[in-house]
Parts: structure tokens; C-alpha cells; sequence
């Protein structure tokens, strides 16, 4: 019996070291936290698509975002890393290169529902474009989770994002304090197709429709996001209105690119600046006083949360459909506040 225990002891070591090894041998380096920066240089920039744990080890969930390269996407993952960590599962984070490419982002999404995942977090970049597979993924029992953007409420069980109404309500107010209550606004957005992108410019247009008659709203255009499209629209924006006071932009693309048009066209000194976001670029001109301010959401809350919410959903517990992460406005007084800071990201 000694002599059989010992056989079968030998062999569930040696196969425990296989897959061992086969685990690590399938997982590059970008998939470790503490990596993030080295291996976004080594690796594509689009993705930490490494291989989900081996059966037996922790739960896999897959978490698909609007894009990965900008450093918002990499706060969110930040956020999502520290969860798994402090949840014991195993996530990937990955995204398109650029938060217009529909068809990249559906592939993502099929190939990680091919890895068996317990739960897909994802901000869909189209809703009607991934609708009926992450339908036919809850049927199969996988829990589905929105973060940012979300999905469908259709498809989601709960969704951790920012109020983008609220968001840009409170973007309305701090423009119409800036005008002191009358005046020409522009619009530069983002998307007319992600949910929250649309929902930042209509929370902004109603706060102002609803609150402040002597204001008036000429012009809205779209730059997707791009920082020398989003030049071109704040330019001949301004060519078409030249008596527009203020402009307020939906991202950080937005922000920046109408900056940068502005400035081209030696139009800063005349016309305020409105931002969604953060940025290197964009802290350095709202500290200048060349942008007027911001919209801050928590990044790295809203990775945390959305990771805390699929392990719970997971366990078989309830939670809120919508977990809201929080906005707060800043600028250059209170762009070094203690509970501002840690939410400006470069």
C-alpha cells in the first residue's frame, strides 16, 4: 500500500508541474500589475490578453474596454488589477486602439467568451453590435458586467460607470458660472453612438436648457475623440460662430484637440474651455488657466467596483443595477485638493 500511495503521489506531482508550467508558458509578462508600463512597451498596445487560469485554479473574468492605450483605460485597469488581486480571480483587460473600431472589439469579445470566462465585464463601444452574443453568453450562465459605457440593459446584470447625465450637468453648471449666466456655447463631442459619450452632452444641453434661458447653445459637432479631427471642428466652429464664448468637449481627445484648435487660430484669450477627463496636456492648461476646467471621473474606482461587482454576481449575491463611480469638477484651485489628485491621471 506504501509502495502505491507513493506511485500515485510521484504522478500528481508531475502532473501538477505540467500544467504548472503550461500555465506560465502561455502567460506573457503584461498580464502581471506590477508590469504595466514595461510591458505596454514590449507587447501590442491593445490588449493583456493573457491566457485565463488553468481549471481548478481561480475564477477567469474577461474585461473589455472601449479602448487601452489612453491612460484612462489604463487607470481602469489599475482599479480591476488591485480587485482580482484582493478577490482571489484572474482577469484579462484588453481594448481596440482606437474606441471606433466595432469590429475589432467583437472579435475581442468572441475570443474571450472562447476561454470559458465566469464573468465578461465590458464598455461596448456599439451596443447593437455585440447585443446577441453576450445574450446568447448569459444563457450559458456567464455573468455580464457594463462598466464605463456598459452594454445593454439587456444584456447586463449591473453596470459600474459614471452618471454621464450627472457629469455633464454639473460640466453645465460650472460653464454657465463661467459666462455668469448668458452667453454662446459650442459643443465638441466625442461619439454619437457610445452611451455614455451621448449621455455627457445631453446631460449638459438639458442642465442648460432647463436652468439658464440667457444661454444658448449654436453649435455641436463631433471629432471622434481624435486630437487633430477635434482641432479642425473647434476651428471652423469658430470660423462659422465667432461670437461663441465658451466650448465644452465630452473626452479628453475633445478637450485637447479644441485646445489645440483654439490656440491655433489665437482664439484661447476669447473663448473658454470646458473639459471631460484628464491628460498630461490638460492639467498643464488648466493649471495655466488656458482651460477653464474639467470633468474628473475615478478610473481606478470604477475598475475596482466593476470587478467587485461580477465576483459577487459570481457567488450567487445581489446587486445594485447601477453602482455610480462618482464625477467631481476641477480646476487649477483645487486641481492639488487631497481627494481631487489621486483622480487626475496623465
Amino acid at each position: 500500500m506504501k509502495k502505491l500511495l507513493a506511485v500515485l503521489l510521484t504522478l500528481t506531482m508531475v502532473a501538477g508541474a505540467a500544467v504548472g508550467c503550461g500555465s506560465k508558458s502561455e502567460e506573457p509578462a503584461k498580464s502581471e500589475p506590477a508590469q504595466n508600463e514595461d510591458a505596454s512597451a514590449q507587447a501590442p498596445a491593445d490588449a493583456d490578453t493573457s491566457a485565463p487560469a488553468a481549471d481548478g485554479e481561480e475564477p477567469y473574468i474577461a474585461m473589455i474596454a472601449l479602448g487601452f492605450s489612453h491612460q484612462f483605460w489604463q487607470a481602469v485597469k489599475s482599479g480591476a488589477d488591485q480587485a482580482a488581486a484582493d478577490l482571489g480571480v484572474k482577469i484579462t483587460f484588453e481594448g481596440p486602439e482606437q474606441e471606433t473600431m466595432v469590429d475589432k472589439q467583437v472579435d475581442m469579445l468572441k475570443t474571450a467568451l472562447g476561454n470559458n470566462p465566469s464573468a465578461v465585464c465590458m464598455a461596448a463601444i456599439d451596443n447593437e453590435a455585440v447585443a446577441g452574443i453576450l445574450q446568447e453568453a448569459k444563457g450559458k450562465g456567464i455573468k455580464v458586467v457594463g462598466f464605463d459605457a456598459g452594454v445593454g440593459e439587456a444584456e447586463s446584470e449591473a453596470k459600474c460607470s459614471t452618471d454621464s447625465l450627472a457629469a455633464g450637468a454639473l460640466a453645465a453648471e460650472h460653464a454657465a458660472e463661467l459666462l455668469g449666466g448668458k452667453g454662446k456655447i459650442g459643443i465638441v463631442g466625442h461619439s454619437q453612438t457610445v452611451v455614455d459619450a451621448v449621455e455627457r452632452v445631453v446631460g449638459f444641453k438639458d442642465k442648460i436648457a432647463a436652468d439658464y434661458p440667457d444661454i444658448e447653445i449654436v453649435d455641436e459637432q463631433y471629432g471622434e475623440g481624435d486630437h487633430l479631427k477635434s482641432a479642425e471642428v473647434a476651428k471652423s466652429m469658430m470660423q462659422a460662430n465667432p461670437d461663441i464664448q465658451l466650448i465644452y468637449t465630452s473626452n479628453e481627445g475633445a478637450c485637447v484637440g479644441a485646445y489645440n484648435g483654439l490656440k491655433e487660430a489665437n482664439k484661447l484669450k476669447d473663448v473658454k474651455l470646458v473639459g471631460f477627463d484628464s491628460s498630461a496636456a490638460m492639467k498643464e492648461a488648466i493649471r495655466s488657466g488656458e482651460i477653464a476646467g474639467a470633468i474628473t471621473q475615478d478610473p481606478v474606482g470604477m475598475g475596482y467596483k466593476t470587478i467587485e461587482t461580477a465576483v459577487k454576481l459570481m457567488n450567487g449575491e445581489s446587486v445594485e443595477s447601477f453602482i455610480d463611480t462618482g464625477c467631481y469638477w476641477y480646476d487649477a484651485s483645487n486641481m492639488d485638493d487631497p481627494k481631487i489628485a489621486p483622480l487626475l491621471y496623465d
